[in-house]
């Protein structure tokens, strides 16, 4: 079985590419569960989020990976394939260690992509789709990206992407101080996004959220105010800056929708993000003259202007990785030998169990106790020694390689 991990990212696809294999939280059990089912994986996790959609697993080839991701997704293979990257034994382990440090991340140190693969292992956990060898690779990665985090500056100046929606703001309105915010969704990228509005001290905070009581738990917070989805058609003209990241699986916010607010709002602009994979608002939105659209690729752009500070980390980050990665590979060398070393050592023991009781039988008929040691000691060693010499006597060709094999195995020095 193989350890590989294969995917799509901001850097390889674009947002209309990588909405289509997204997954929700809500949906990844079962997914796992189909990816596991008739033995196609032995092992299996997916970290899915706006910027990435990940299979993390050991399996025969990943070819049987790919097949199962176009078939979940109803999608041909060859409009997917271009797009993804397949990662192999050492430069999966790199690649996953990278991910959680957030060396690979649009945002270069940032750390909710840590939690985010947490959340996926636990989901696999429970999904028993995690085994040992997974487990292992996690467990490792989070240690690495603490390492990074309290050894390098790779998190010093971050620019998150709520920071860049907010900066992004600061260029259509002069003061957001003077304008209505509209937050829909009540997840951790909208809670991220609303402590740096709040910070500006806009004139309203609103937050919209399927589930009422969740939205006015965030609302609190911020001393806002929380209404439901379906409020949205009636209110949305009201606001000036409207931030969206829902898990729906389709866009909450139509062209017709918003047509109405310009409208009512006399054609006041609106500042809109949708954070959302797949997107919360539909894409021909974004061409209407008033509105300011951007998704999560467009903030990239902006995100790139803190990287400067950060880029010296980098080296002193991926010379932690790339020892971890080792002392990782090591392990699993390790652990691919423990069944032949198990084996070898229930050989040795039926040996040595075999020639005890035939040495008591010679102990109870009165036999020499010195004689019977003798005998025994001879008897184990002729058993053990047996096979190697056996291979040797019988090695066809070239035996010099096997001799320098058992040289190095029974320690052995030529006079």
């Amino acid at each position: 079985m193989a350890l590989f991990t294969l995917g799509i990212n901001h850097r390889t696809a674009p947002l209309s590419v990588r909405e289509q294999l997204a997954f929700h939280a809500e949906e990844l059990r079962r997914a796992l569960a189909d990816l596991a089912s008739g033995g196609r994986v032995q092992e299996a996790a997916i970290l899915s989020t706006c910027n990435r959609t990940e299979l993390y697993c050991r399996a025969d080839s990943p070819q049987i990976a790919i097949e199962w991701l176009g078939e979940y997704r109803r999608l041909p293979r060859r409009e997917i394939e271009p797009y993804l990257y397949t990662h192999p034994d050492r430069d999966a382990v790199r690649h996953t260690f990278r991910v959680a440090c957030g060396l690979d991340s649009m945002v270069l140190g940032e750390p909710q992509i840590l939690g985010q693969m947490k959340e996926a292992v636990r989901i696999a956990k429970e999904a028993g789709t995690l085994g040992a060898t997974l487990n292992k690779l996690f467990q490792n990665s989070f240690a690495v990206a603490k390492d990074v985090r309290s050894t390098t500056a790779i998190g010093s100046n971050i620019v998150s992407m709520a920071a860049a929606a907010v900066r992004l703001a600061e260029r259509i309105f002069e003061r957001i101080a003077d304008q209505r915010v509209l937050f829909i969704g009540a997840g951790e990228m909208v809670e991220l996004c609303a402590t740096h509005f709040a910070a500006q001290k806009p004139k309203q905070i609103v937050i919209a959220n399927r589930t009422i009581d969740r939205g006015r738990v965030l609302a609190d917070r911020f001393g806002a105010t929380a209404i439901r989805l379906e409020e949205l058609g009636e209110r949305l003209a009201q606001f000036d800056i409207v931030v969206s990241c829902t898990a729906s699986q389709l866009p909450i916010i139509g062209l017709g929708l918003v047509e109405r607010a310009i409208r009512a709002r006399r054609h006041r602009p609106i500042f809109m993000v949708d954070l959302a994979v797949p997107r919360d608002v539909e894409l021909e939105v974004g061409e209407l003259d008033d509105v300011f659209l951007y998704t999560v690729d467009d903030l990239a752009q902006v995100v790139e202007s803190g990287l400067e500070s950060r880029q010296s980390a980098v080296i002193d980050a991926e010379a932690i990785v790339a020892a971890r990665v080792d002392n990782f590979l090591l392990w699993l060398q390790t652990r691919e030998t423990v069944p032949v070393i198990r084996s070898l050592r229930d050989s040795a023991e039926r040996a040595r169990r075999h020639e005890m009781e035939h040495a008591l039988k010679l102990l109870a008929k009165g036999d020499d106790p010195a004689g019977v040691l003798d005998h025994l000691s001879h008897r184990l060693t002729n058993k053990f020694l047996h096979a190697p010499t056996q291979a040797l006597n019988l090695a066809d060709g070239d035996r010099s390689e096997l001799q320098a094999l058992v040289t190095r195995l029974f320690k052995l020095h030529h006079e």
